[in-house]
């Protein structure tokens, strides 16, 4: 599954993705985890030091070489410089699968051990100045959805990315890349702002929604929360020492994690494994190339100097039959 972590800043959604990747690998599932934050700080939540953090592969970087991989021998794609961040694959592409090896793990990806396991890490890469006034940050994590609409992850396997804070976080077609969107609010006005927002947006192109209830402190919190996001109320998380401590850069072992809080991991894990019976390889497909032939007439066409909407292949739709 293709799992999202959203919020506004502050929200502590960095904190809830590295949580649930934790937990994940302790429940010896494959997980590869996606750092898509403007503020990069997912490798330090899953307690890489502030240097190794640093040292990870940007994705940006290798985005000629993620273009290339990913290109294959598509006959529809004439150069991976006409490659853009929705380019959808076709018969030829290369297809990338959550367990394999292949030269986009081995040049953005790096392992990561938990306690009670491994994940692989990759990170779009930091905004940095030099991307000041001449560059979007959207286009770092263009990376990231061109890898995802290349993905075929099945149902005991998981791909869990920390998005960009706020509404930034849809605005591209990245939004709709996902299984399930986990998005973490306060018990404010601004902590639910950002889910009336992601409410209007999954409504119009049928993304999965569900709401986490952070920094949640006794009854009147749970029920504002109840009363401005309903049935979108998946579970709240409240206080937590073990949290505390891991951001002091000195956490227990993560089975220390208090009950109350595994239990909510666990509750996010089943309703992200819910949303596999409800998967529709074929809108998946469609909205993919609703996205790209957006951008195709938008900006891509004049930026490439081709007519992209020559690289839709109509009789092509991802799916997991294609991963044998």
């Amino acid at each position: 599954m293709k799992i999202a972590f959203v919020g506004k800043g502050g929200s502590g959604k960095t904190t809830l993705s590295s949580l649930f990747i934790r937990h994940l690998a302790a429940n010896e599932a494959p997980v590869v985890a996606v750092d898509a934050d403007i503020n990069q700080h997912l490798g330090v939540a899953l307690g890489l030091s502030e240097a190794e953090a640093a040292a990870l592969p940007a994705m940006g970087a290798h985005l000629p070489l993620i273009k290339e991989y990913l290109r294959g021998t598509n006959p529809r794609i004439v150069s991976a410089d006409t490659m853009i961040k929705t380019t959808p694959p076709g018969s030829g592409s290369r297809l990338l699968r959550v367990r394999e090896d292949n030269p986009v793990y081995e040049a953005c990806a790096r392992p990561v051990r938990l306690d009670d396991g491994e994940v692989r890490l990759m990170a779009t890469g930091p905004f940095t100045e030099s991307d000041l006034g001449v560059a979007c940050y959207h286009s770092k994590v263009g990376a990231v959805e061109l890898c995802l609409n290349h993905l075929v992850d099945g149902p005991d396997e998981y791909v869990v990315v920390d998005m960009t804070a706020g509404s930034d976080s849809f605005a591209s077609g990245l939004f709709t890349r996902f299984d399930m969107t986990f998005l973490v609010a306060e018990p404010t006005r601004k902590g639910v702002s950002v889910y009336r927002q992601y409410k209007e947006y999954a409504r119009d192109f049928g993304v999965a929604l569900k709401v986490v209830g952070n920094k949640v402190q006794g009854p009147d919190d749970l029920d504002f929360l109840r009363e401005e996001v309903g049935e979108d109320l998946l579970v709240t998380v409240g206080h937590s020492d073990w949290v505390r401590a891991m951001e002091k850069g000195r956490p227990s072992r993560f089975e220390l994690l208090e009950a109350e809080n595994r239990m909510s991991l666990q509750a996010l894990q089943d309703a992200a494994d819910d949303s596999y019976a409800h998967r529709d390889w074929e809108r998946y497909t469609r909205q993919m190339v609703h996205f790209h032939l957006r951008n195709a007439e938008s900006w891509g066409n004049a930026k490439t100097g081709a007519d992209l909407a020559a690289q839709v292949d109509p009789g092509f739709v991802l799916g997991e039959p294609l991963a044998v």
